[in-house]
């Protein structure tokens, strides 16, 4: 009889390659997990433009904006509202420095609930608050998805633009159009072919990765009605692969404090993508957002 030393098989410690559905099911996983954090796209239960001084909805003190120059809000608040602006305690006044200062300030209402000051695209600065215990987070059942679908993993041409190309994006908050669209840059172009439909679409940069800001013939049926994103990346060869089983919901799907892009024209498509994820449902399966 031949006796194996597991301490030398080469194969014995190996993990069995996962299949594409397992792959899937595990990125689903930490999505789900991922929305349910304190700062989590289910936690954001407020977004406030702050122009004038003002109370914030949901969380004590008073804010004011601050001189154009400086990044930030000012608040205003006694010691028995509690509010931690970077570990010290509020009694008057204390500058709260926004996302686009190196060192931004962090914010504590209490032990769930939380606040950063973020830029907005017309000029100025918005409160956001967190809530680690929010209604949203409460009520939450799960991301709903269509199951692994291997006809929606797509290979296009990737073409690079010249250095600088940007497009305007409308926004679900742009007051009817009466907004100017967010100029984004476009990095490149991803095209297509499909049932003898040639398809052109746009991606801006988010990151070191691109932003696809799509809408299909299931939306607004079987998926959230604004649209849906996918992140991707080119390859070496000058390919780039669309993996619509990765599709995922905007965070305005999570919570209606979230501004999100909406679908360029060439980004809509008339056929149904039944991939991805579709919509946010509560624990009782009925949609968390209508």
């Amino acid at each position: 009889m031949t006796v194996t030393d597991s301490s030398t098989d080469s194969t014995s410690n190996v993990p069995a390659e996962k299949s594409p559905e397992e792959q899937l099911a595990y990125f689903h996983e930490r999505r789900q997990l991922a929305v349910t954090q304190p700062l989590g796209s289910l936690a954001l239960t407020n977004t406030q433009v702050v122009d004038v001084e003002q109370p914030i909805w949901g969380v004590p003190g008073r804010w004011a904006p601050l001189p154009a120059e400086e990044s930030g809000l000012k608040v205003i608040a006694a010691a028995a509202d509690g509010i931690l602006v970077d570990g010290v305690l509020v009694d008057g006044e204390a500058i709260v420095r926004g996302k686009d200062d190196p060192n931004p300030s962090d914010v504590v209402f209490s032990d769930t609930v939380r606040g950063v000051v973020i830029t907005q695209a017309g000029g100025g600065y918005a409160l956001r608050v967190w809530d680690a215990k929010s209604e949203a987070i409460e009520n939450f059942g799960e991301i709903d998805t269509f199951p692994y679908n291997p006809d929606w993993i797509v290979t296009a041409a990737w073409a690079e633009n010249p250095e600088g190309t940007t497009m305007g994006f409308e926004h679900v908050k742009d007051e009817d159009g009466k907004a100017d669209p967010r100029e984004e840059v476009i990095p490149g172009s991803i095209r297509f072919s499909r049932d003898g439909v040639g398809y052109d679409l746009v991606a801006f940069k988010a990151g070191r990765a691109l932003q696809l800001v799509f809408a299909d013939a299931t939306s607004g049926d079987s998926t959230y009605s604004v649209g849906r994103f996918l992140f991707v990346a080119p390859n070496p060869d000058g390919t780039i692969t669309l993996d619509f089983n990765r599709a995922v919901l905007p965070p305005c799907a999570f919570s209606y404090a979230f501004n999100c892009p909406l679908p360029p024209k060439q980004n809509r498509f008339g056929i149904p993508i039944e991939a991805g994820e579709k919509n946010v449902l509560a624990k009782d399966g009925s949609l968390l957002h209508g």
